[in-house]
Formats: C-alpha cells, structure tokens, sequence
C-alpha cells in the first residue's frame, strides 16, 4: 500500500506495471486509468508518478526510493507534480470512505485547473522536462472544469502528462475519454485478495472481503473503524430494545456516510434473510438477523430502506445528521414490535 514510508503497488497489478513499463519511452501525453472502485487504482497512479520522476529507476520502471526525486514526492514537495482533487488530500486512497459531517468538496473546479497555467509555465527540475498532473477522481470534474481541462488536452505542452484516476468512466465527457490512453485495471481475485489482507495481518479476512464489497482496500483501510462497526452490529441487533438517542451517534461518530453504508447493508441482510434464508455481508451475526427478519414489518422494513437510500443522496449536505439518524433509528426499532 503506498505511504510516504513504503510505496510500492499491489500484488494484482503486476501484469499492467510491466505493460505500462515495456512502452515508458512512449507513453502518451494522458492516461486514464479506470475500473471499479476499491482495486487500488489511485495508489498505482501515485507510484507511476513517482517513477516517472525517479532519476534512478531500475530496469523494471521501479523508483529507487532513495534519490531527491523520490524523497520529494514521498514528502508531498516535488516540483514537477501535482495533484488535483476535490481535497486536494494526496494521502486518501481512493476507496476510503472519509466523509465528515460537515460539507465535504464534491468536484474539482475550473479555478483548480486553471491553476495549472502557472505550474505548465514552470521550467521542470528534470533534464527531460517531465511534469506530471494528477487528477482524482476524475469524474468530479464538472462541465467548467472539465471544458478547462479538455483545451489543454487538445493542446498539450512538451514534457507534460496528464494521469487520470476513474471510478466511473461514463461520467467523463467523450472527448476528455477519446484524448486519453485507457488503461483498464485489475481486480482482484479472492485469492490475490486474501494472501494480501493476510500479509497485512487482517484477521476474519474473507468476511471483512465480502463486508467491503471485495474490496481488499477498503478492508484494510478499515481496519481502524472496526471496532466502531463491531459496536454498530451489536446495537442494530437489539431490534425493538435499540434507544435510538444512544445508538444515532456511534453510527455517525466516524462519517455520516459511513454510517448510513453500515445501516444499508444491515437492512439489505435482514430483506435477504426474510426473503431466501440467507444473508450476505453479516456472516458472523446470521442468528441475530434470522430473528429480526422473523418479527420484522415488511412494509416498514421496506420503507425504512428507500428513506436511507434517499437519505445517502444527500449524505454530504451540511444538515442536522445526529436528528437524522436518530428519527430513522427510531423508525427502526418500531418495525420489530409487531404494532
């Protein structure tokens, strides 16, 4: 996992480092690198980066981690790159959920791209002239900036390359796309996956992997928020006997959107279990959802899921969310007293 200590890229895309190495001497002036969300797409772009800039790389394109280069880029300094976001954090990884709850940046803004003029005017540190733009997630550009981006791609300066991170292709304007080499990332198998949560020292690795969508990276991303989950489970479990005015802040205390995605998946088990006799992402807790399926109100059951789902709509907007969650827990705790 790439941090300013050890950066290095994921078991699963060794097969597109060698492709993107084998062609280093033309690689185009944009790549876009696309594919699902949580395959570690934005840390294989930060170490591209990084070795594109490296002045001691070894015959397989890998930065030495050693050079001026690479300790400026590992200390988020160096001259000749920049990145744009709608944080502008250069350490999120790209499938963490790191929603607060107050007003979080959505997109990246024209003003962001046009301050990119000043840094094309720059002369590179490299003797090459290589400067490298960063951009994710790439679908957060909006039409202005998206416009803004689209002229320098039709126009692009000596030296200059454009990376592109997307989760969501089909949210970028066609001509941005046609500009762009696609680079179609892996994903990765469960085994690939589990060998690498296990040298990471998750444990309960495969239900953590199904938890998080097979998502290796947000897995282990999570790891720090699982106790806060584990307690998560423990209230909804409690069905009709949740206070809602106690549980409401534990599911918000890391980000409201995260708490909304762990109620979601809770309900969707209890809808699966009532309906199949199975369940997906709570393995652990199968009992405990069994008996809230078996006294669940169907009606409300499926009420509550379309409320939360329209709720997560707007997850990002700067309302009352502790009044929120705590009206909708409410509403949850109800649909098991079989009034």
């Amino acid at each position: 996992m790439i941090n300013k200590e050890n950066v290095t890229i994921y078991p699963w895309q060794t097969d597109v480092w060698a492709l993107l190495n084998a062609d280093r001497l033309r690689l185009p002036h944009a790549l876009l690198l696309h594919g699902r969300a949580g395959i570690g797409k934005y840390d294989f772009a930060r170490y591209l980066s990084l070795s594109l800039l490296c002045g001691n790389k070894s015959e397989l394109g890998h930065a030495c981690g050693l050079c001026s280069s690479c300790n400026w880029f590992k200390e988020d300094s160096h001259p000749d790159f920049r990145l744009l976001s709608p944080e502008q954090d250069a350490d999120a990884e790209d499938e963490t959920v790191n929603t607060k709850k107050t007003k979080k940046k959505t997109q990246i803004s024209v003003d962001q791209i046009r301050g990119l003029r000043d840094f094309l005017g720059l002369t590179s540190h490299r003797s090459d002239g290589l400067r490298l733009v960063l951009i994710h997630p790439a679908e957060a550009l909006n039409t202005a900036s998206a416009n803004a981006l689209l002229k320098m791609l039709e126009e692009p300066s000596a030296g200059l390359i454009f990376i592109l991170v997307a989760h969501q292709m089909d949210r970028l304007l066609p001509t941005i796309i046609s500009r762009c080499q696609k680079i179609s990332m892996p994903i990765p198998n469960e085994v690939h996956a589990l060998q690498w949560l296990s040298e990471q020292g998750v444990k309960n690795a495969k239900q953590q992997l199904v938890y998080f969508n097979d998502s290796p990276i947000k897995a282990m991303n999570e790891q720090q928020q699982l106790s806060n989950l584990t307690e998560i489970w423990r209230l909804l479990a409690l069905g009709d006997k949740l206070q809602a005015h106690i549980a409401a802040p534990i599911l918000i205390e890391n980000s409201v959107e995260a708490g909304i995605i762990a109620l979601q998946k809770w309900l969707y088990d209890i809808v699966l279990m009532r309906f199949t006799q199975q369940i997906h992402y709570h393995l652990a807790h199968i009992e405990s959802l069994r008996a809230l399926a078996e006294k669940a109100n169907l009606q409300g059951l499926l009420q509550i899921q379309k409320k939360i789902n329209e709720w997560r709509k707007t997850a990002l907007h700067p309302l009352n969310h502790d009044l929120q969650m705590e009206s909708l827990l409410i509403e949850y705790a109800k649909i098991f007293t079989g009034k």
